[in-house]
């Protein structure tokens, strides 16, 4: 499908998956009633407060979503591996890990302190999982990289689990990151990683040329004029960034950067410049649809967006996983 339809095709999408989150969830709205709101003009206390509140976790909910799915476009461009994702790939848990250790040992309590650890966390452990890649047969890296990524992942939430056992304080700090949520945010919090969302995703969005070439191999890529070790460099750094500023946002939430790029090949094919702009479009969507699908099904409680996505997307783990090893 040409890029103007499949971009088309998501922002629709957009547009339906937060109007049915201003509108849906404990409390159904009137449409009327949440654009009165929106306006200004004059509403119960009560609607004006459930509004104010989703307008905040949508806005949480689509920047987080667009990072996740660009950091899985270009992760899994890198690797050349179909199931390469933040989320997958322990680098989601590493982040988590370093925060908790920042608000435990540094006393971090801001969003840009958070932003940071979770960085350090989120380069400590794409390094481990390479190493840990490596260390397999070549034909199984897809395999391997994923039982990497679990097992650095376990780890990760072990420690986790130490360090809040032993820190009432630290608990109560990090309680909101543990399985992944866009609810009990305040908007403004994005100014906040505005920076580190920027550089990552501009990184993230000028690599298509990168990834296209990549996947035809670095020895072809060199002879197509690329600068192989910078350019994987920068778009490695993005996909970080991107990574590490969603993890600070809304928590460890998975498989976004998995099924997103994958639904996006289906429609727009293989070129990666394509699939960064319509994938940067869906992930939001993605996210905030989880996050309404949460609400739904357990009135008048609610289930974490993160845990919605893990269970949309372990099946289609479990498909590409299938495919890859053709069995």
């Amino acid at each position: 499908m040409p890029l103007a339809p499949a971009v088309g095709g998501a922002v629709i999408v957009v547009v339906g998956a937060v109007a049915a989150s201003l509108l849906l969830g404990v409390q159904d709205l009137a449409p009327g009633a949440v654009v009165d709101a929106l306006l200004g003009r004059p509403v119960a206390a009560e609607t004006a407060a459930v509004v104010a509140s989703r307008v905040d976790r949508t806005a949480i909910g689509l920047v987080v979503g667009a990072a996740v799915a660009l950091s899985g476009v270009v992760l899994q461009g890198l690797t050349r591996n179909p199931v390469a994702e933040p989320g997958i790939l322990g680098l989601n848990s590493g982040a988590a890990l370093a925060v908790v250790l920042g608000i435990r040992v540094l006393g971090i309590s801001s969003v840009t302190g958070y932003v940071v650890a979770a960085l350090v966390g989120t380069v400590v452990v794409a390094v481990l999982v390479q190493s840990l890649t490596m260390m397999a047969p070549r034909s199984s890296a897809p395999v391997s990289m994923a039982l990497a990524g679990a097992a650095v992942m376990a780890l990760a939430q072990g420690a986790i689990g130490a360090v809040l056992v032993t820190d009432r304080g630290a608990l109560d700090s990090f309680r909101f990151w543990q399985v992944g949520s866009v609810a009990g945010r305040d908007a403004g919090q994005v100014l906040d990683v505005a920076p580190f969302l920027v550089v990552g995703a501009l990184l993230a969005l000028t690599a298509g040329p990168t990834l296209d070439a990549v996947a035809l191999g670095d020895d072809l890529a060199r002879g197509l004029g690329q600068h192989v070790v910078l350019h994987r460099g920068l778009a490695a750094a993005g996909a970080v960034l991107l990574a590490a500023s969603a993890t600070a946002l809304a928590g460890p939430i998975a498989f976004v950067g998995l099924v997103v790029p994958h639904l996006v090949r289906a429609v727009v094919g293989v070129d990666h410049r394509r699939v960064l702009v319509v994938s940067a479009v869906l992930g939001p969507a993605f996210v905030v649809l989880a996050d309404v699908v949460g609400r739904m099904v357990s009135r008048p409680s609610e289930v974490q967006a993160g845990i919605v996505c893990a269970v949309l997307g372990a099946p289609v783990l479990v498909a590409v996983v299938r495919r890859v090893r053709g069995l």
